[in-house]
């Protein structure tokens, strides 16, 4: 995969070096208190309150990018959860059941950090639910969810705002106990502000690929997201996403292209197949396809934090994630990422195990080509199964999509 931006990946590892021995530290400490969250959960109020937060889904994610799942899914499903379940959550399940993390290598910490409480909202997946009571069991610490209304449209409903800013309200009270204290609304503020900043810079960078070559990948995008997920809120956030914008803009002012010879652009739509990203970066490179945007990446740009507004906005924030969206909506999102970042074809990934944020199966790769003659492929895989991927058919498949593509992106070249 591309290593352009040299200086910000290896800020990264010690970034997430700190994170990691932080929440060991929290979980070692009596006077401190661990919040698991989901990765599109209320992070801001958990931050407000005092809490660290970890994040299973992204341990879920580094069980996939290091191959390490396919047996740790059969010792979930010797459990009893099903193989057609989210294998982040059989992954991660498998692994705790089995006593392994790679955080221990990855990191230098000794394993999960025990829990006080669990957090999940069910705007990004409906099965996180299942995830984290297994966890409440296990730990015997309680766990408190946000129902979000699914499949919205636009406008967002008020009363769904309502609904979900009213439900946040309800949790600072449900975890006050845990907390040890009542949520400071000057604090919560200021988490607000960094998420707000720290996300506005993180769409920044993804929209430094308009240009044309673009300087940066998916798959970069891929390895940068890190902080925006399990450090949103924070000032080091901030900070790190302010430095990876002026490293990239380095790229953009020398037109610097993150695929030499870049004639294809492309949209990943969908999940990554974590256990696969290098076989797709290379197998891009060598068409001199670009993948310059997807909704995956994009779903942590969150617009509208309102310091004013706190539990409004972030209700909005979470309503309006990709995955949360009705047909409707995907189809304009999808039609105008394609305009604004001169999308040559998309590529829908359908993940075995995530029908949540699998958006092929309900024709709208067909109607994004019968409307508006947007081609595409949907290739089959999954986020952590490398038992549902075939490289062959796959690559069979997208060569196939280039070789269509070559003559209209020679014009456009």
């Amino acid at each position: 995969m591309s290593n352009s931006l040299p200086r910000s990946t290896a800020r990264l590892k010690g970034l997430l070096n700190g994170y990691y021995q932080d929440l060991e530290a929290a979980a070692k400490d009596p006077a401190r208190k661990v919040a698991w969250c989901t990765s599109a959960g209320p992070a801001e109020l958990l931050s407000a309150m005092g809490f660290q937060t970890y994040f299973p889904e992204n341990h879920g994610a580094l069980l996939g990018a290091r191959r390490l799942s396919t047996n740790f899914i059969a010792k979930s499903n010797a459990r009893g959860y099903s193989p057609d379940i989210c294998s982040y959550l059989t992954a991660d399940i498998g692994a705790y059941l089995s006593g392994q993390t790679p955080l221990k290598t990855a990191y230098g910490i000794e394993g999960l950090p025990k829990p006080d409480v669990l957090v999940y909202n069910t705007s990004q997946c409906r099965e996180v639910q299942d995830w984290f009571t297994f966890y409440g069991r296990e730990y015997g610490v309680p766990v408190f969810g946000i129902y979000s209304p699914w499949k919205v449209e636009t406008p967002l409903p008020r009363e769904a705002v309502s609904d979900v800013a009213r439900q946040l309200e309800r949790l600072c009270e449900d975890l006050a106990p845990v907390a040890g204290r009542r949520l400071d609304c000057d604090r919560l503020a200021q988490v607000v502000r960094y998420s707000a900043e720290s996300t506005a810079l993180w769409k920044r960078f993804l929209e430094t690929a308009r240009r044309r070559p673009s300087p940066i990948t998916f798959f970069d995008a891929t390895i940068h997201m890190a902080p925006i997920v399990v450090m949103r809120g924070t000032e080091a956030a901030v900070d790190y996403y302010a430095g990876l914008l002026d490293e990239t803009r380095e790229f953009v002012d020398a037109a610097s292209a993150a695929v030499p010879g870049e004639r294809i652009r492309f949209y990943w739509e969908g999940m990554p197949n974590w256990g696969k990203l290098r076989f797709f970066s290379n197998l891009f490179s060598e068409l001199k396809a670009c993948a310059v945007a997807s909704t995956y990446c994009h779903s942590w740009a969150f617009e509208g934090l309102d310091l004013a507004r706190p539990f409004e906005s972030l209700a909005e924030a979470n309503l309006q994630v990709f995955i949360n969206r009705g047909e409707l909506y995907k189809e304009g999102y999808l039609k105008k990422m394609v305009e604004d970042y001169g999308i040559d074809a998309i590529v829908f990934h359908e993940a075995k195990t995530c029908p949540y944020n699998t958006n092929s199966r309900f024709g709208l790769p067909q109607r994004l080509q019968e409307r508006y003659g947007i081609p595409s492929v949907t290739i089959y895989g999954d986020l952590c199964d490398l038992r549902c991927f075939s490289e062959e058919q796959t690559r069979t498949q997208v060569e196939a999509l280039a070789e269509q593509l070559a003559p209209v992106s020679r014009r456009a070249g």
